[in-house]
């Protein structure tokens, strides 16, 4: 017997020394899962807090370089924001786009509903957008600061300077009005009337009107040029810069009650 004891008194050290062993593996384990969920709730919280102002990826396609400025033709038709029964179709050919972002417009520009997903968007959206859908789909587009009317009233679609732009919906031009910035002429603003929506009125600006274009005339979505995107970033620091590979010139569209059409 004692014989034997000796022989089981090494077994039963080692069992113990082995579940010592795996005591301190569970604790360093442990230890390494709660420092990752701690890092990555830090990261969580500060993606929720400041989400919508960091860079995200393109919206229709890699930003289109200053140098391809040939022109491109016309855009396919595409509906990238709506009001109501309005469709607004894309003013600039896919392959010019740089982005696209909403910000606030002028005082009395509509809020419009934009198509796709916001690139930007904070922790929180995208979290109760994977839980109750919605918020997908192409194209991207980007939340912009700033403006005095609803956040997306203001609908930027980026293109370099001289990017040729065509007339978002069908209908009616019903006024030519020059763009005024400190004092000075800086282009000029097209007012369409749509044909499906008579009592809005349709502005798209920050382009040099195309010269055949004139007041009663007609105009085609996505076929009827309007002018080319100008250089507006001699003038003004543009938000849409922060998400392009240039200094974010852009079309610049709005819908306006007609009743209330803003004038420069």
């Amino acid at each position: 017997m004692a014989a034997m004891s000796a022989r089981l008194a090494p077994a039963g050290a080692v069992a113990v020394r082995r579940r010592r062993a795996e005591r301190e593996a569970r604790r360093r384990k442990l230890a390494v899962v709660v420092v990752i969920a701690i890092v990555a709730a830090a990261m969580l919280l500060v993606t929720a807090l400041g989400g919508g102002d960091h860079p995200a990826a393109s919206s229709l396609s890699a930003p289109a370089s200053p140098s391809r400025l040939l022109p491109a033709g016309p855009p396919t038709p595409q509906v990238i924001a709506r009001i109501g029964a309005l469709h607004l179709l894309l003013p600039v050919n896919q392959r010019r786009v740089t982005a696209i972002g909403y910000a606030g417009g002028a005082d009395g520009a509509l809020a419009l509903a934009p198509v796709g997903r916001q690139a930007n968007e904070g922790l929180l959206k995208r979290l109760w957008h994977g839980l109750v859908g919605g918020g997908g789909g192409k194209p991207n587009w980007y939340q912009l600061p700033g403006g005095a009317g609803p956040p997306t009233s203001s609908l930027d679609v980026g293109a370099a300077p001289g990017t040729d732009a065509y007339a978002p919906v069908d209908g009616t031009i019903v006024g030519i009005e020059s763009v005024v910035l400190d004092g000075k002429p800086f282009g000029q603003r097209i007012d369409i009337q749509p044909a499906g929506a008579p009592s809005l009125v349709v502005s798209v600006s920050r382009v040099s009107v195309d010269p055949s274009l004139a007041v009663g005339a007609p105009v085609i979505a996505a076929s009827s040029k309007l002018g080319q995107v100008l250089d507006f970033s001699r003038v003004e620091t543009q938000a849409l810069a922060r998400h392009t590979n240039d200094s974010g010139n852009h079309v610049l569209v709005e819908v306006h009650p007609a009743a209330t059409l803003q004038l420069p």
